[in-house]
Order: C-alpha cells, then structure tokens, then sequence
C-alpha cells in the first residue's frame, strides 16, 4: 500500500500515523528513542506490507500485468490502489480528503527532527503536488510512477504504465472493493492488539 493507506489505516492517533508515514524509510531495527507511537506506526506498516502481499486479491492482481510491467506490479498496485482509495475516499475516509492530506503534510511538518533524512525529498514533493490528496486525480498518478520510474538504477516501464492501469480499472477496482476491507479489518486487529 502507499502512503495515504497507511496513513488511513494508522488513524486517528497522530503518532501512529506518523509513524506508518515514515514507515517505508526506516530499515533494520526501530530505534527505541522514538516515541511509543511512532514505534507502533512502523511496525503497522511493516505488518500491512506483509499482509498486503500474501493477500490472494493482490496475489490474483499481479498476473493482470503483461511483461515488462508485470516485474513492477507491487509498485503499480500500491500507487493504483491509492488512487482508488483517494477517488472512493467518501466510503473509507472520515471527513474531507482535503483535510485529511493537509493533516499528514502537517504531522511531517511539526516532527521534522524524526522524518529520515533520505525521506525530506519526499515531503517536499507531498507538498509541492498536494498529495495525497491529488492522488484522486489519473494524471498525477502517471506522474508520480515517473518519478519512481526516474530514481529506479535499472531501466524500468514505470514511465509508460499509467494507460495499463486505466485499461485494467475496472478489475483492480473489483479487487480493492474486496480486498480494502479486510485489509482495514487486518490494520484495526494489529492496533487492538497493541492497545
């Protein structure tokens, strides 16, 4: 999943969503200094991942992807299903995506001193492109897989793979539809466990 999942599924509490927004930047051990929250929020993230790639909606995605595409699927899917998930947000999200957006810019914003060096690029795009929230809209989509496709060392298709995932949207919408809710149910279980 991608960072407005995350964020939505580590929801309400600030630390925690904090720290599943940092989540992809920490590697290795979590330092013991961060705040209990923030520890929470990694290790959510780490337990979405896992859970989001064994999952047979996402296992039955993948095959959708004719080569060269199909070797970067996971990164298709992540970013797909953002977009699907900012564009339905009225079933899943509470309150505006707007606002919800402006919340995680912010929440990046006032713990600067805690977001991993490699990870302030990354806020800056956020901010320059009004993201999450502008996930909703195709085109940024396209945009935002060729600026991965830009920081990937190997020539890759990313650049070129918006047009797949349109052609492909009513299919992955079927399986988000299906698979969302679980992976909701799966996030909300994790955080009960470790309240």
């Amino acid at each position: 999943m991608n960072i407005l999942a995350h964020a939505l599924l580590a929801a309400p509490d600030d630390d925690r969503i904090f720290g599943s927004l940092i989540g992809d930047f920490v590697r290795g051990a979590i330092d013991p200094a961060l705040p209990s929250g923030v520890r929470e929020g990694i290790v959510l993230h780490r337990a979405i991942d896992t859970y989001t790639d064994a999952h047979p909606e996402i296992a039955a995605a993948r095959p959708l992807f004719e080569p060269p595409f199909r070797r970067y699927a996971g990164i298709m899917l992540d970013m797909w299903f953002d977009h699907l998930l900012a564009r339905e947000w009225r079933h899943y999200g509470d309150g505006a995506l707007d606002d919800f957006s402006r919340r995680v810019r912010s929440l990046l914003d006032s713990r600067r001193t805690l977001v991993p060096a490699r990870m302030h690029g990354f806020v800056a795009y956020l901010h320059a492109h009004d993201l999450p929230a502008a996930y909703r809209d195709t085109p940024v989509i396209g945009e935002a897989l060729g600026g991965i496709s830009s920081r990937l060392t190997r020539p890759n298709p990313l650049r070129d793979a918006l047009p797949v995932l349109v052609a492909l949207d009513a299919e992955l919408q079927a399986r988000f539809d299906r698979f969302f809710p679980q992976l909701h149910a799966f996030a909300r279980m994790q955080i009960d466990r470790r309240s």
